[in-house]
């Protein structure tokens, strides 16, 4: 399985020296010039900020940007020793998941879409805005409305994806709004798997004890969960399959 999802002008690579004010991170270029990244992703990181680890940078030349470079991925060792890019731009999940609906790669859980809309308002008093919502095409056998949630997951342990990665007010918010559309709509949580190597998914219990007892109340009153996964690259990234929950 090796369709590509989404491709893109070739990275630069360089070396981690540090992570900091979580926004920021210095790279030595192969060049040996330093630059300071911008680092979209601000949580915790956990496994992926080795000091003298490789990494990728896209690069943008626009005059409105006051970083020119932007962390993309990281290189971490797998339980064989082999190398895995792991995406760590958070703002890249949505792209992601936009192009697996749009490819029909979810078809045989939520149904064929008519219209997928971006950052709608929901909730209590609509305060709010879900990732994706989703209209069925007629032929779609459950004439719901489709609220998606993406979750960019890059956490693992031995070979589980796991989310959240520290404690998330915010996802916990998400989980109760999800479970409240139930049943009139479908809700439904998509952890983006950005790694290779995760064979499962479940959620971080030990990081956020209360999102995951959210979790297991939502996927009790009918909350689906389609943890997707990628393969990385210097140019493109590659769909990886949907892994099962564990």
């Amino acid at each position: 399985m090796n369709d590509r999802i989404i491709e893109f002008d070739p990275l630069i690579e360089g070396i981690l020296i540090k992570r900091y004010k979580r926004f920021l991170a210095d790279i030595e270029l192969k060049s040996g010039k330093v630059v300071t990244a911008h680092c979209a992703n601000t949580g915790p990181m956990k496994g992926l900020l080795a000091e003298g680890a490789k990494v990728r940078l896209s690069v943008s030349n626009s005059p409105k940007r006051k970083l020119r470079f932007t962390w993309e991925q990281v290189c971490v060792l797998d339980k064989k020793n082999e190398e895995v890019w792991v995406g760590i731009n958070t703002l890249f999940a949505n792209k992601l998941i936009k192009k697996v609906i749009e490819k029909n790669l979810l078809k045989e859980i939520i149904g064929e879409i008519e219209t997928i809309t971006s950052e709608v308002s929901y909730g209590k008093d609509k305060r709010s805005r879900i990732d994706f919502f989703l209209t069925p095409k007629s032929s779609n056998p459950d004439n719901r409305n489709i609220y998606i949630e993406v979750k960019n997951t890059t956490w693992m342990l031995n070979n589980i994806a796991l989310f959240p990665d520290t404690v998330t007010k915010r996802g916990q918010k998400h989980l109760v709004e999800l479970k409240e559309l139930i049943p009139k709509s479908r809700s439904v949580l998509v952890p983006c798997i950005t790694r290779k190597d995760a064979e499962f998914f479940a959620p971080g219990y030990d990081a956020d004890p209360l999102y995951s007892k959210l979790f297991d109340e939502s996927s009790s009153a009918g909350m689906l969960t389609i943890p997707c996964s990628f393969v990385f690259h210097k140019d493109h990234v590659s769909w990886n399959g949907i892994k099962p929950l564990k």
